[in-house]
């Protein structure tokens, strides 16, 4: 049987989603906790891979066992033995082919900004100390959406097959005192929310003009956009799936 994890992590004490050598992973722990549980070594593949510091509200992984389980007395048992900071939210059967990162058609994140000091919120979000336009980062956000290649937010060095990207919707909402960046696309890149925000960021701020976002796109040109943004504001949010998949 294949069984689907819905998960939820904070990120701050975690190397990123995927196992590390000598760093400790989300991944690394869920597959310990499994393993424990099911008395047997049991791997999981994630939906994606978040970079350290990240934060998921909502992250799928699956795995494989050789019984059915009990979906709600497992998810239990399994929440027990976590660490506070990951939480098992939701396990569904699935069909034996699906898969949790391949069989993804749609992701989302949020980005969140203060512009003012919060210490209740000041491991989750990006004290920017700055103010910035919304109204000029929002018009330039709606630029994103009239092209798919996006090598110029991607990490450098990234071996991938295609730099296209079908973003859905992006942009940006003023939420209890602080702002949120929200995008949606069928795959992302590697940092490509962190350097799409950094960039509208110093659009925000006037040291770009909206129309250079088209600029900075069709040169293809990482060095041509701005700055990647800390980590602690990113949280994946969303992961959609066909409905055909399921049990």
């Amino acid at each position: 049987m294949r069984y689907f994890l819905e998960l939820q992590y904070k990120g701050t004490n975690y190397h990123g989603w995927q196992r590390q050598p000598n760093a400790i992973s989300v991944q690394q722990v869920l597959e310990e906790k499994l393993s424990l549980l099911l008395r047997n070594n049991t791997e999981i593949v994630g939906a994606g891979r978040t970079d350290a510091g990240v934060h998921a509200k909502f992250i799928v992984a699956h795995f494989d066992i050789d019984v059915n389980i009990d979906e709600i007395d497992f998810r239990y048992k399994l929440n027990s033995i976590l660490p506070n900071d990951i939480a098992v939210k939701n396990i569904k059967a699935v069909k034996e082919d699906a898969h949790a990162r391949f069989d993804a058609i749609l992701r989302s994140y949020e980005y969140h900004l203060l512009l003012e000091k919060n210490p209740f919120l000041i491991d989750n979000a990006y004290y920017l100390r700055r103010s910035v336009d919304i109204d000029r980062m929002n018009e330039a956000a709606k630029l994103l959406l009239n092209h798919i290649n996006f090598k110029c937010f991607s990490k450098s060095k990234t071996d991938v097959k295609t730099y296209n990207c079908n973003i859905a919707s992006a942009g940006w909402e003023v939420k209890d005192g602080h702002y949120i960046f929200y995008i949606s696309a069928d795959r992302f890149l590697r940092n490509m929310v962190r350097a799409i925000v950094g960039t509208l960021i110093e659009i925000g701020e006037g040291k770009m003009k909206v129309q250079d976002m088209e600029r900075i796109i069709l040169s293809q040109n990482r060095s041509d956009a701005g700055y990647s943004v800390p980590a602690e504001g990113l949280y994946l949010t969303d992961v959609k799936y066909p409905d055909h998949i399921y049990l």
